[in-house]
């Protein structure tokens, strides 16, 4: 027990290690940032599967600049007149604050005088700059605006897929802290709610809104694998996909069509939407009634001012991530169960339905926890534990075949097809280390030999004496193999046979019937050497007896030799005693009148598991050669003349 126990648990270990190997392989992959977009994906999936969020009250309405606006102005830009314009009356509207979402670095004239008045006096309204950077031109804000509270930078975030899923808040631009055009529109708002962007108390630099902490992107944070994370970034999780968008278009504004009290105490945001002006950015998840998932600037803005403040009005919880070293033991744990339970799997569809399970188990989880506001990776795990359970399979398919390959060539040519199948079903019963292992068995063990074998051999050629031995031999091999035998061991005319070996017998009908089995063979084999015979005085050929001596009891199967050359065969004082009752007399014990030369004992411990299914004629107490005390043994006496007819 201890030895499967100690096997056991090296299985369960190699499987470990195999699992792990299989998850650092993948993570050495996912380094490398082949599988971000993969990741990525699967977050947008995600996003887009999560339950729709609903605001408490919409905050943000946008003036927008469609076609049909640049029509009725007459051109693009508008002038700073008609800003001017607009403002004004959307002061009038006593909105929390205004954000204009295009440029003014150059004067637009007319009006340029009344705009660089107006401005300064309003700090409600921000205008726009463009840090840029790169290939990326940097665009400054009006003059009269320039280094005051009220601009915002408009720089947005584009992944190498070309979606939205950052927003920058804060960057540094050589000669001061800048900030977002979102963030400086939610501080306006939240300043009447009396929230103030502060400083984490336990990361001071965090920034905080409200009760909600929003943690900076980093830059291998969920799926992404070294990301650029310059700046103090946040993830955008579109919470609040499913709203309208209050949109109001600029002639209606300035024609007063619009209802004071859609744009009171809100957040309004002036921006182009025309399809000419290219100013439109994709997103992952369709967003407000219609569904859109592209989306022009303005819109966009408004999106990352909405998640600021449902943080500090709703706490709306930011998403959060695993720490680098979490991702990796998330990633091994899926591929150590992956290796463990792909060792136990053995076949294709099993493979298939395993795989199956495991991968909807990680969607599961991850969806579960995406949920609950945790983007945990879902790729590698899945990687690896389709590359783990797949490398397990292979593994213990290899070996059950290296397995298999000893157990026929140990067994096939000596048991029927049958017993060899159920050797393999039973293998963990038998095999140890690749090997059948020791087992102390209560089997029944039968010896056969010639009478009259050694006469012949003097009168027979080295060849035909061989072709007429193997003639019997295979008579008798496949007598046994029937009868469920497993041939042991051939010593020139002799046979060994067991029968109850290599599977253990667990109960005492199952060891009585390997000693009728063992019974049954011994008279069939008698009767193929009777049918022989016949055949060989018709040609000529000379015949021969044979002697069975058969005996019940415990042994120790095994393999005996050397990795070159290896027996499976039984050992112990039953093999012995069956082999003294073979030999027993050698022809001092006569058989009755009118019988063809065959003798079959068996011992007592045998009869007495017969059943009374058999004729038996006791013989009295014998002395066997090796054999302290005498055991009661008895013959068998087969079936009448009548019934043994060739081909019975």
């Amino acid at each position: 027990m201890r030895g499967i126990l100690n096997s056991v648990y090296a299985s369960i270990a190699i499987r470990l290690v195999t699992g792990l190997l299989c998850g650092l392989v993948i993570i050495g992959i996912r380094s490398t940032g082949l599988l971000q977009q993969l990741e990525l994906n699967t977050y947008d999936w995600l996003l887009r599967s999560r339950p729709a969020q609903t605001l408490s009250a919409p905050r943000i309405a946008y003036i927008t600049i469609s076609e049909e606006d640049i029509r009725r102005q007459g051109r693009w830009p508008i002038t700073d007149k008609t800003l001017v314009q607009a403002l004004r009356l959307l002061l009038s509207y006593q909105p929390r604050a205004i954000g204009v979402d295009f440029y003014r670095d150059i004067e637009v004239p007319p009006g340029h005088k009344e705009l660089i008045a107006l401005l300064p006096k309003h700090p409600r309204i921000i205008m726009i700059s463009q840090l840029g950077g790169g290939t990326v031109a940097r665009i400054p804000p009006p003059a009269v605006l320039q280094g005051s509270q009220q601009v915002g930078f408009n720089d947005i975030l584009v992944d190498p897929d070309g979606l939205i899923r950052r927003a920058l808040l804060f960057q540094d631009d050589g000669d001061d802290v800048a900030t977002a055009f979102a963030l400086k529109l939610a501080t306006l708002y939240l300043a009447q709610d009396g929230i103030a962007p502060e400083q984490d108390p336990v990361m001071p630099e965090w920034i905080r809104l409200g009760r909600t902490t929003l943690p900076p992107f980093a830059s291998s944070d969920g799926g992404y694998v070294n990301a650029d994370d310059a700046g103090y970034q946040i993830l955008l999780d579109f919470g609040a996909a499913s709203q309208a968008l209050e949109t109001f278009s600029l002639t209606d504004l300035l024609e007063g069509r619009i209802d004071k009290r859609a744009l009171a105490d809100r957040i309004v945001m002036i921006g182009v939407t025309a399809e000419s002006v290219p100013d439109v950015f994709q997103i992952p998840v369709p967003y407000g009634t219609q569904g859109r998932d592209q989306f022009p600037g303005v819109f966009l803005h408004g999106i990352i001012t909405e998640q600021l403040l449902a943080a500090a009005i709703d706490d709306r919880r930011p998403l959060r991530m695993m720490s680098e070293s979490q991702e990796i033991a998330w990633t091994l744990v899926w591929g150590m169960l992956g290796g463990v339970l792909g060792g136990w799997t053995r076949s294709i569809w099993r493979f298939s339905l395993m795989t199956l399970a495991g991968l909807l188990l990680i969607t599961l989880s991850a969806v579960l926890l995406f949920f609950s506001s945790w983007w945990v990776p879902e790729i590698p795990p899945a990687f690896t534990w389709f590359l783990a359970v797949a490398v397990g399979v292979a593994s213990t398919l290899a070996r059950e075949q290296k397995d298999r390959t000893v157990l026929m060539q140990l067994f096939s040519q000596h048991v029927s097809r049958e017993v060899a199948d159920k050797i393999w079903q039973e293998r963990d019963q038998v095999l140890e280390g690749g090997l059948p292992q020791p087992l102390e068995l209560t089997a029944t063990v039968l010896f056969s030999d010639f009478k009259g074998f050694t006469s012949v051999s003097e009168t027979m050629s080295p060849k035909d004496l061989m072709s007429w031995l193997n003639a019997y031999l295979d008579a008798m091999t496949q007598v046994i193999i029937n009868h469920g035998g497993v041939i042991d061991d051939y010593a020139g005319d002799a046979i060994k046979a067991d029968f109850g070996v290599p599977l253990k017998r667990e109960t005492n009908e199952e060891v009585a019937r390997d000693a009728i089995n063992a019974v049954t063979c011994a008279l069939a084999m008698e009767q193929a050497m009777l049918t022989l015979n016949e055949a060989h005085v018709r040609k000529g050929l000379p015949t021969v007896g044979m002697r069975i001596g058969i005996h019940t009891g415990p042994l120790v199967a095994g393999c005996l030799g050397s990795a070159q050359r290896m027996k499976y065969t039984t050992i112990g004082d039953t093999v012995n005693t069956a082999a003294h009752l073979e030999n027993f007399g050698r022809g001092t014990i006569a058989e009755p009148q009118g019988r063809r030369p065959c003798r079959i004992l068996i011992s007592e411990v045998t009869a007495q598991l017969l059943d009374n299914r058999f004729q038996l004629e006791g013989i009295g107490e014998v002395a066997l050669k090796g054999k302290a005390q005498a055991l009661s043994a008895f013959r068998v006496v087969p079936p009448d003349v009548e019934r043994r007819t060739l081909g019975s």
